[in-house]
């Protein structure tokens, strides 16, 4: 069954955006966390291996600035496999409710450690044992496996956690952005930023056709 739906929320001139994009992408992300949208800092991540094989997910945006977007995770994993063979990436956020998508471009680089220990220490304990006694996406046998090692690590570390050498931090570095507002009749609004240069701070405007 095919749903359709008109996106009548709002629109997007070029008059409204901001010069900066990640000031641009900051007042969207504003306003979805005002409107109360679920898990508006979730995002999906977009990589490919060595062989061009792409793979996405979702994963949580944890700081933004003007030098890139950041997330962790565990190096072992399939995105964190596929990052270090081919360090670059796309992100998307989509926001139903508002009838906006925001598409991001760029380079990946590690998060430095100190930072990275940082927020490993602010998480909760039960998270922080979670990312110690897991492979990520490597196969196990039962659940009942998983909740027997998680078990056995709480018993055997009754203090504070250190950083595990397999969970790093990365920052995708923007090449390029897209904001995208839904529009009636699928024509949609849609504006990209592309570095005037690439060692620039200035950025090019463009709006895209639907």
């Amino acid at each position: 069954m095919v749903v359709r739906r008109e996106y009548t929320f709002g629109t997007l001139n070029r008059e409204d955006l901001n010069l900066s994009p990640v000031k641009q992408f900051s007042s969207w992300l504003d306003y979805a966390n005002e409107k109360g949208i679920s898990d508006a800092t979730a995002m999906a991540l977009a990589t490919a291996d060595k062989k061009g094989t792409p793979t996405v997910r979702i994963v949580l945006l944890k700081s933004f600035n003007s030098t890139g977007f950041v997330w962790y995770s565990d190096k072992r994993s399939e995105k964190g496999e596929s990052i270090s063979e081919r360090p670059s990436a796309e992100l998307l956020f989509f926001w139903k409710e508002l009838d906006r998508q925001v598409r991001i471009r760029g380079k990946i680089e590690m998060v430095g450690e100190e930072e990275v220990r940082d927020y490993f220490l602010s998480r909760p304990r039960e998270s922080q044992i979670a990312a110690s006694i897991s492979w990520q996406s490597q196969p196990i046998e039962t659940r009942l496996e998983l909740e027997r090692r998680y078990e056995e690590f709480e018993t055997k570390h009754d203090s504070d956690l250190v950083l595990p050498a397999h969970w790093k931090g990365y920052r995708l570095s923007p090449s390029r952005y897209e904001f995208w507002q839904g529009r009636k009749g699928r024509l949609h609004d849609r504006f990209e930023y592309s570095r005037s240069v690439e060692t620039s701070d200035d950025w090019d405007i463009t709006r895209l056709q639907p």
